[in-house]
């Protein structure tokens, strides 16, 4: 009996990694390329921003690409970058920002970016991802989508993931048996207002599941860099790939010619970096490896303005730093 035991006991090592409590699925690598905040017609070198993104998800032979909202607008003087977008050969996948609605509704949006719906996922090797949208108005009653700039109101009724969505989301995650990523253009550790319940959808498929399933989830909006982890779920906030909005003059006249300034107007109150940001992912069995870009401002830069090392709660950086996740269950 003893022999037998032994023999099971080996077989569950076996099986399950070396370890008795971490008995996770195998999975082969998946590489991605991801961006968010290009805003590529409201700066001076938007094509050459999101060509160089492009170039290097080629040049990295990446499964996929995808932004997280605010990429550019439908309007015929947007159609190069969306041409340049779909001159990438691989898959590709969008996200909704809030400033894709200033001027369109989700329906008009979601057809002319060529998206299968407004929040959507799907599966790359043995990853499973999920897009997300945040970009709903909640009032107290009812919740309403954004729509031709509608959620310049208090900030308290936007940002919210709709009931639809998140039954969706429970669905979903429960129909795989795959590791799970999310992206989502507002932050679900700390600007959707409704945040928490999102989390908490994950957090209990996490423990149905019996394993560390949903690990990582990716935003933008922030214009920002951070990682941080709740309750074993990584969150990361992807930088802007072009600037960062101050809410304040910037000094762009010593930054930009007058013919600039004037035709690009965000750059009043916004610092550029000298190059674009995005980065590269790895997923494996046994973690992720983000590897970042490093910019830097474009003089005056926030010292010279009289900036601090944050924006509120957010850090004023030109970076996405590297950075290596375990998915290893603690």
């Amino acid at each position: 009996m003893n022999y037998l035991k032994s023999i099971f006991l080996i077989l569950l090592v076996i099986v399950c990694g070396g370890g008795f409590n971490s008995c996770t699925p195998k999975v082969n690598p998946v590489k991605f390329a991801i961006a968010s905040d290009f805003h590529a017609q409201d700066v001076p070198d938007g094509e050459e921003r999101l060509t160089s993104f492009i170039r290097a998800a080629e040049n990295e032979d990446v499964e996929f690409i995808i932004e997280l909202g605010d990429f550019c607008r439908l309007d015929s003087a947007s159609k190069v970058y969306r041409d340049l977008w779909n001159s990438y050969g691989g898959d590709k996948y969008h996200t909704i920002g809030n400033h894709d609605m200033d001027v369109y509704d989700e329906q008009e949006y979601v057809k002319g970016m060529n998206m299968p719906g407004r929040y959507y996922s799907f599966d790359k090797g043995d990853f499973h991802f999920i897009v997300l949208d945040g970009n709903n108005l909640y009032d107290g009653k009812e919740y309403k989508h954004y729509a031709k700039a509608n959620y310049y109101v208090n900030p308290k009724m936007r940002a919210f993931v709709d009931p639809e969505q998140m039954e969706w989301l429970k669905k979903d995650l429960a129909a795989t048996k795959k590791r799970c990523v999310i992206f989502s253009h507002q932050s679900i550790d700390s600007f959707l207002n409704n945040g928490e319940k999102v989390r908490e959808i994950l957090e209990d498929e996490n423990q149905r599941a019996g394993f560390k399933k949903i690990v990582l989830a990716f935003s933008g909006h922030n214009h920002s860099n951070y990682t941080k982890n709740i309750n074993g779920i990584t969150y990361i906030q992807i930088n802007s790939a072009s600037y960062v909005w101050i809410d304040k003059p910037s000094m762009t006249e010593k930054r930009y010619p007058k013919e600039i300034n004037d035709k690009y107007s965000i750059l009043q109150y916004s610092l550029t970096f000298d190059k674009p940001l995005y980065a590269i992912v790895t997923l494996t069995n046994e973690g992720a490896e983000v590897k970042g870009t490093k910019a830097v401002f474009l003089p005056p830069t926030p010292q010279e303005i009289g900036l601090g090392d944050s924006i509120g709660i957010y850090p004023l950086v030109s970076s996405i730093e590297d950075v290596s996740i375990s998915f290893k269950d603690k």
